[in-house]
């Protein structure tokens, strides 16, 4: 007879099996930045980046200074201040007096049928004037050469999109299991070894690091057709894809920094944007969060109940890989190994921010997102990115349907 202790014992090491052949993927196909050497080209493309910040007083200067070390030839930043509430326009202001590569755009006011990341962005890309575009949360720090070495690699690989997974400075013994888990299931689930392969419909994307070849991005409907997707930076790498565009992800540890989230309650509050993704309904959010988490923790949970002598050895069999996984996985992205041991923590609070993020998507009936509300039903609308399925183009909606689901095939 088999028991439910055994089921958990089977579920826990074929889930496991599974994310350890696809961790194997990840970590054998995705390139580590810091050990290419490409050539430098004959001549360095203009490079524009452009950075959406909404209450970034925190850490925007020191960000921006980062930046603003770097030894590329032919650098701007177009920093655009999204109707913050904080210092972050007076801070703007004071780093753009002092150095002329810096220009300032503040929004005041949001058009109706964006969401506010993403106007941003677009006000952004109106003023630059590079050949390649890097978009780039506010918060994020390079290490110099860090854009000579990923304009020199993509220019010598003849790639159109560059996305970059950054390292995440340490944050507390509760955030710090919690971010270990969620790079890792991004990673894994977001198919990061498939980005560059033209027979697969995942692609690349990361908003720490989004760098975009002016001409392949002008050969797409543009933020304009993404200006209500949620998943902003998976959109655009996936549109980019869509259109002709070569993409790579990077893992850019060492090199590219950032915090992440201040506190296990801060990301919890940001989690709530999951809790609206257009193409996942909440219920579908909250089944699926159950579902991962107890194939996460089947082995743990297998572990302590009653069952026969080979359930128990297959169990803690799984808990050990599952553990082996979360250490590699952290290393090869140049974190601690301590937070990876601490996963199951972290399996908790994730799947448990999803759930509240959906449970509060429904009873609100919508988001609330940087400062602005948005209902179910539009950010359905606005959905273009597809996990497992081929981006959402114009051209394949249904005409007057007004409905990123009604497809024309």
């Amino acid at each position: 007879m088999v028991t439910f202790p055994v089921l958990l014992a089977l579920l826990g090491a074929g889930y496991w099996l599974y994310s350890a052949w696809n961790a194997f993927r990840v970590v054998r196909s995705v390139k580590v930045l810091e050990k290419l050497s490409p050539e430098e080209p004959a001549r360095w493309p203009r490079l524009t980046l452009v950075i959406p910040a909404r209450n970034e007083a925190r850490d925007l200067e020191t960000a921006l200074e980062s930046r603003l070390r770097e030894d590329y030839p032919d650098l701007e930043l177009v920093v655009v201040n999204d109707r913050s509430t904080d210092a972050t326009g007076e801070i703007l202001d004071r780093v753009a007096a002092r150095d002329r590569r810096v220009t300032p755009i503040h929004v005041r006011e949001l058009p109706p049928g964006w969401l506010g990341k993403l106007h941003a962005m677009q006000r952004g890309l109106e003023r630059a004037t590079g050949d390649w575009v890097l978009f780039s949360d506010a918060d994020v720090h390079f290490q110099p050469g860090t854009l000579r070495r990923v304009v020199a690699h993509a220019e010598a690989q003849k790639l159109d999109h560059v996305a970059a997974v950054p390292s995440v400075w340490r944050g507390g013994a509760l955030l710090d299991p919690a971010i270990t888990f969620f790079l890792r299931t991004v990673l894994i689930s977001f198919r990061a070894w498939a980005a560059e392969d033209p027979r697969s419909h995942s692609a690349a994307g990361c908003g720490a690091f989004n760098l975009v070849r002016r001409a392949a991005y002008e050969r797409t409907p543009g933020f304009e057709w993404l200006k209500m997707e949620v998943a902003d930076d998976m959109g655009l790498g996936q549109m980019l894809k869509a259109y002709g565009g070569r993409g790579t992800f990077l893992n850019g540890r060492r090199l590219i920094h950032m915090r992440f989230y201040e506190s296990v309650r801060h990301m919890a509050v940001n989690v709530e944007k999951a809790g609206g993704i257009g193409a996942m309904p909440p219920p579908l959010t909250i089944a699926l969060a159950a579902g991962v988490g107890l194939a996460e923790l089947s082995p743990f949970i297998a572990a302590v109940l009653p069952q026969p002598p080979w359930a128990l050895a297959v169990a803690l069999s799984s808990a050990a890989l599952a553990l082996a996984v979360s250490v590699v996985m952290n290393r090869w992205m140049a974190q601690a190994v301590g937070p990876a041991l601490l996963f199951p923590l972290g399996v908790v609070l994730n799947c448990g921010m999803l759930i509240r993020a959906a449970v509060l998507a429904l009873i609100r009936g919508g988001i609330p997102w940087r400062g602005t509300f948005y209902r179910l039903d539009e950010l359905r609308r606005g959905s273009r990115y597809r996990l497992r399925g081929p981006f959402l183009r114009p051209e394949d909606v249904a005409p007057g349907s007004g409905s990123g689901a009604s497809l024309t095939r």
